[in-house]
């Protein structure tokens, strides 16, 4: 099962990259994921994004080895399942992990506490990411469902 949810995860997080990355060069959205990410550890946007899409394959599989867990706890899995998880994860994101959570620790992104003479290097989210675009949180959604979806597919009990 371990081993099951590793390559669905990885698998998982190549979709949910691709409809991000997507979504973004349609113009849907200005969410850079893996600028989010990679900035908490640089200031040089190039080296941020590289980072960043690594930070988010490493984080991938953890998060299905999460879903796998619940598979495991309710004794099945499927693809539907697995989706359903992905919108409560997404729902999670949307609202309590980028809005609240993600600017307490992210070195580089903009508070109503940062001062007019700081530069910060990434805008806020927002609830339900809207700072971002106002389809972003529909883009998340449906990104964390595939994700969600491949995982159930993949990993077996």
């Amino acid at each position: 099962m371990i081993g099951s949810a590793i390559v669905g995860g990885f698998l998982g997080t190549v979709v949910l990259s691709a409809i991000g990355r997507a979504a973004s060069e349609f113009r849907l959205t200005r969410m850079d994921l893996a600028l989010l990410l990679g900035t908490t550890v640089t200031e040089n946007r190039r080296k941020a994004r590289a980072i960043g899409y690594a930070m988010h394959f490493v984080a991938g599989p953890l998060y299905a080895l999460a879903y796998a867990a619940v598979f495991a706890s309710v004794g099945y899995s499927s693809w539907q399942l697995g989706a359903l998880l992905g919108a409560v994860h997404a729902a999670f994101v949307g609202t309590v992990l980028v809005n609240v959570l993600l600017p307490l620790v992210h070195p580089r992104i903009a508070t109503s506490d940062t001062a007019a003479n700081d530069i910060s290097l990434i805008e806020p989210p927002g609830f339900l990411l809207r700072n971002y675009g106002r389809n972003t949180f529909f883009i998340a959604l449906v990104a964390h469902v595939a994700f969600g979806a491949v995982v159930g597919w993949i990993v077996r009990i």
